[in-house]
């Protein structure tokens, strides 16, 4: 009977825990929906803005479009990792740190610093790494201007030299059950040639110059800001999936022991059964 007491305790205890990964797969569902239409409703404004840029850049007359652009010997790379501050979401940090660590293992003959936002990169790096800045606490209220501010630094330690290229590194939301990591360079910005044509015919006001001037710096925070929002579907989407992998192994491990239990329990019936019998075949002989 001790071990069907044992049994018992761990259906109750799998029972439990199902209920808790149940709860925070509906809780994950609920804030995937508000992310997703957040990217969504993103990825539009930056992929025109891209194109805005492109098109007036490679018309520019200017041979310098911008200080953003600027092309230079590598001697140090800044990696802007996303990541989330729990876990609980399957592969979805570890993927993004095995990304940060093939990079850095990739350009090893420079210099790297790592800016990293979310704590799960941060424990990962913080004791083997050069660390830029640790910009967690985003999540906490995520906003545009929250992330031009942390930009804003970045950009302008581009402008000084401290360094040659910035690459950000993260989770692009495909749909709940996909995420795909990948790294993307922030700076310098991709300038296509020159070109006598542009795509769209514009009208400048008050010039070109000024305007890439404008909207190259937004391009880049809404860049990053991008990969942000990204990461958070990404999060909420593998979270949904991790939890509903373990709500169903769990019930199946919870049929398992419910058979077994009931085995058992016939089994010690039966036990039972026989001695009682066996006793009263031993009175009549008696």
């Amino acid at each position: 009977m001790a071990n069907l007491k044992e049994i018992r305790g761990r259906i109750s205890s799998i029972s439990s825990t199902m209920q808790i990964t149940s709860a925070m797969k509906m809780v994950s569902a609920a804030k995937l929906k508000k992310a997703q239409d957040a990217i969504v409703m993103l990825r539009p404004y930056s992929e025109k803005l891209q194109e805005i840029i492109e098109n007036v850049s490679a018309a520019s007359d200017s041979d310098n479009v911008s200080v953003f652009a600027a092309e230079r010997e590598v001697k140090k790379v800044l990696f802007i990792t996303v990541t989330s501050n729990r876990g609980l979401a399957g592969a979805f940090n570890s993927s993004v740190i095995k990304e940060l660590n093939n990079q850095l293992a990739a350009d090893d003959n420079v210099g790297t610093e790592v800016l990293t936002i979310g704590k799960k990169a941060f424990d990962a790096v913080r004791r083997s790494r050069t660390l830029y800045d640790n910009q967690s606490a985003l999540f906490d209220n995520l906003s545009f201007e929250q992330v031009s501010n942390v930009t804003e630094r970045v950009m302008a330690d581009f402008k000084t030299g401290r360094f040659d290229k910035v690459f950000v590194i993260y989770n692009r939301f495909i749909n709940a059950a996909t995420q795909e990591v990948v790294t993307e360079q922030v700076l310098p910005i991709a300038v296509p040639e020159k070109t006598t044509e542009i795509n769209v015919d514009y009208i400048f006001e008050p010039g070109r110059q000024e305007i890439l001037d404008t909207l190259i710096p937004k391009s880049i925070k809404t860049q990053v800001f991008k990969a942000i929002l990204d990461s958070v579907a990404s999060e909420h989407g593998a979270r949904m999936t991790a939890m509903h992998k373990a709500t169903d192994n769990a019930q199946a491990l919870k049929n398992d022991l419910v058979i077994f239990y009931n085995k058992a329990r016939q089994a010690a019936i039966t036990n039972e059964i026989l001695e009682i019998v066996s006793g009263a075949e031993a009175l009549k002989n008696s």
